[in-house]
């Protein structure tokens, strides 16, 4: 069974199609009671959706268009776990981006349940950090050329402190025991490589090169080719 909040998300994406339903269309979509669907159209109106109807049969719900931004769905238990996760990404040192997303989080917020955001910050203290520092910029970066299918250039100083220059069709980023990492194909060395983010400097998105024939992962799974010789590939960091 849906929670309140997840059923009012699909109710309210429903509405924002811009027709107007019946009670009994939103019922039907949504698997639900009638008087269900009228619970739940309150909810929203309380929360500031401005949802007109029209009363009798055959009456109608709408959605009306509004610049104001209403509180957002979440119950008490979806709070606590959001907070307590910026929190854990605020105690790796990052930068300022996680703590003005949890302010931002909590103005969102109705009262009550500003109130348990605010408490579960005073009453939560992270005292090992899951992860270092990680520059958001980057990892934006990352994950646009991974979604334009682009291919990144960019300076990258390995453990060892050597340095050199990679041009690579990026696949994924992952955070695994405590550091990030970039997954991508190396297409100067024709090998699927892992670069540490801490170690990638001036990462630059362009274009996918022409000609270049990138192999699938070699692996169903990032964690199997991380730790094991799956299909006889063998992880070569940077």
């Amino acid at each position: 069974m849906e929670s309140p909040s997840s059923r009012a998300l699909l109710l309210l994406s429903l509405l924002q199609t811009g027709r107007a339903w019946t009670a009994a269309d939103l019922a039907q979509r949504l698997d639900i009671a009638d008087r269900t669907v009228r619970r739940d159209v309150a909810r929203l109106r309380y929360l500031g959706y401005d949802i007109r109807s029209v009363p009798g049969p055959g009456g109608t719900y709408r959605l009306v268009p509004s610049v104001k931004i209403p509180p957002l769905l979440l119950d008490a238990d979806e709070v606590c776990s959001l907070v307590t996760g910026l929190l854990l990404l605020e105690a790796g040192g990052v930068d300022e981006a996680v703590t003005t997303v949890r302010t931002k989080l909590e103005q969102l917020l109705p009262p009550k349940l500003r109130q348990q955001a605010a408490a579960t910050a005073l009453a939560t203290q992270v005292i090992t950090p899951v992860a270092e520092p990680v520059d958001w910029r980057l990892l934006g970066v990352l994950a646009e050329a991974v979604a334009q299918g682009q291919d990144l250039r960019f300076t990258y100083t390995d453990q060892h402190g050597k340095v050199s220059e990679r041009h690579v069709r990026p696949y994924r980023h992952a955070l695994r025991q405590g550091a990030w990492y970039l997954i991508a194909y190396d297409i100067l060395r024709t090998d699927w490589r892992l670069f540490r983010l801490d170690g990638i400097q001036r990462a630059t998105p362009e274009p996918a090169a022409a000609g270049i024939d990138v192999p699938d992962f070699p692996s169903p799974s990032i964690e199997d080719w991380l730790t094991t010789d799956f299909g006889r590939v063998r992880v070569s960091n940077g």
